[in-house]
């Protein structure tokens, strides 16, 4: 009877202590590598939806010109949200500049980036993004997520 129930124990076939740690080393692994690339994911969707946001001001200030004799002076944040009420879900702050003949409107993003696009008085318009400054100011160095190195989007 001994007998019998040492070769029963001999036969049943399980895990080792080993195998378990190393397949928890492997999903170890795994997770470490997985979770950086998704919260980066998420952050270039978070500047994705900024340089929406400031692409849609800029229509908005298109439409503010035309709505005031092709003049862009005195142009607001709040000019522009009624203008086009989905400035209101904006992920980050929408700031604003103007003169009669350009302007310049930035959203900045959660991520620490800001996107801004810039009228220059002969039309010429320009994209560029980079660490948050105020909208008077040039931006920072380039970041991270949806902002490319060169500092400059479209």
């Amino acid at each position: 009877m001994l007998n019998k129930l040492r070769v029963r124990v001999q036969e049943e076939k399980g895990f080792t202590l080993v195998e378990l740690l190393v397949v928890m080393l492997i999903l170890g692994l795994l997770a470490a590598i997985a979770i950086p690339s998704f919260f980066n994911q998420r952050d270039k969707a978070r500047d994705a939806d900024a340089k929406s946001s400031v692409r849609t001001a800029q229509t908005a200030m298109e439409t503010y010109n035309t709505d005031n004799q092709g003049s862009y002076a005195g142009a607001s944040a709040t000019d522009l949200t009624s203008i086009e009420s989905t400035l209101n879900d904006a992920p980050g702050t929408l700031s604003v500049t103007s003169d009669a003949t350009s302007y310049s409107v930035q959203v900045d993003s959660p991520t620490g980036n800001s996107f801004r696009i810039t009228r220059q008085s002969n039309g010429q318009t320009s994209l560029t993004c980079g660490a948050t400054a105020a909208i008077g100011s040039p931006l920072g160095a380039p970041g991270e997520d949806g902002c490319p190195d060169s500092g400059t989007w479209g």
